[in-house]
């Protein structure tokens, strides 16, 4: 049974703060698997690839001007956007004892997402090399994850109601020949949040309890 938590509107900061808390608490059994589903404001966050500063395209003042903060993260990956209409999901899952397999790990949040888009009759797909939920050339969600003792933390981030013109402040994902799309442009119509996280809390809780091998 996976807890789910859902928490609006919650700044960068105070998510990484709730997530090293939760984090400690699943590694001492004290809490059940954890879903967080919530929104942050403008942000830019880099994972640990060293180029992933570089990627930022646009300078402190315009991000300043634009309200956007950066936070240099643990997760994995590159420089990404965070922001309201995306939906982020930080799950604090111990993968002891079956699911030990990092990729694995990756593949099934993919597969939440990939399911998600299915629901909305979007065909999205896998690319090889490249991690989350793509609609042909453009992605829709995003995944950088990291992991401490086999409990999970950090997670997703699935472009909702995105404006995607702040994706133009930087490289997403540090890839240059591709773009990025959201549930509302591929739909051509506003798609409420709530009815996509419940959407999101189906499809996780399915590929998650799924036997294991």
């Amino acid at each position: 049974m996976i807890d789910v938590r859902r928490l609006g509107l919650v700044s960068y900061a105070d998510g990484l703060e709730l997530q090293r808390g939760l984090v400690e608490d699943r590694q001492a059994g004290r809490i059940a698997d954890t879903l967080l589903l919530l929104q942050h404001p403008h942000v830019l966050t880099i994972g640990v690839k060293k180029a992933g500063r570089q990627h930022i395209l646009a300078a402190p003042e315009l991000l300043a001007a634009r309200g956007v903060e950066v936070f240099e993260t643990g997760r994995g990956g590159d420089v990404t956007y965070h922001g309201p209409g995306q939906l982020v999901g930080y799950p604090i899952i111990d993968l002891n004892p079956d699911r030990r397999d990092v990729h694995r790990y990756v593949r099934d949040l993919e597969a939440v997402m990939i399911g998600v888009c299915g629901d909305y009759g979007l065909a999205a797909e896998r690319v090889k090399g490249m991690s989350g939920a793509w609609l042909g050339d453009a992605k829709i969600g995003a995944i950088g994850v990291r992991i401490s003792r086999w409990v999970t933390s950090h997670g997703f981030a699935f472009n909702v109601t995105t404006d995607l013109d702040f994706f133009n402040l930087i490289v997403p994902c540090g890839i240059t020949d591709r773009g990025v799309t959201s549930l509302a442009a591929q739909l051509g119509r506003a798609v409420a949040l709530p009815e996509v996280e419940d959407a999101f809390i189906r499809h996780f809780s399915a590929v998650f309890a799924k036997p294991t091998a």
